[in-house]
């Protein structure tokens, strides 16, 4: 973020209204990181040239046998990831979003746990509601953006 111009958008009351305001501008400090991406973006190609997980361009499919061997073999066999686990997290509109991964080198993983955004999100909705009517709860919710889906386990 260091090499983008931005803003953080702050509210100053906390309420709905107040952050909605705020994600209006958050959205629109995105477009602006985005397009400063976009001109910055180098020249080149978008996909790697690792033919270990990359699969060969279509075009080669229908008269190539050894490309579409390697396309059925990514596709049905998969990339085999080295034994071991993993935890990664990245920025994801609605917060971080956290991936633990168990191999044992196999191109299936053994275990995959999946922390959502809304799962933490939703731990903060007392706070939220605190002193609030009940009947404000649903606009609440939706102004902290929780997926309900993501918080099923």
């Amino acid at each position: 973020y260091e090499e983008f111009q931005f803003e953080v958008p702050l509210g100053r009351r906390g309420d709905v209204l107040d952050r909605y305001r705020v994600r209006i501008a958050e959205l629109r400090q995105s477009h602006r990181i985005c397009m400063q991406a976009l001109e910055r973006m180098p020249e080149g190609p978008l996909m790697a040239a690792d033919p270990k997980v990359v699969p060969p361009p279509k075009e080669q499919l229908s008269h190539d046998m050894e490309a579409l061997i390697h396309h059925f073999k990514i596709f049905t066999e998969g990339y085999h990831v080295p034994a071991g686990e993993v935890y990664q997290v990245i920025e994801s509109p609605r917060g971080e979003l956290g991936y633990y991964i168990i191999s044992d080198g196999s191109p299936k993983p053994y275990k995959v746990k999946v922390r959502a955004p809304s799962f933490a999100t939703l731990f903060a909705l007392p706070e939220f509601v605190r002193g609030s009517l009940v009947g404000d709860a649903v606009a609440a919710i939706g102004s902290i953006d929780i997926v309900l889906g993501e918080i099923d386990r």
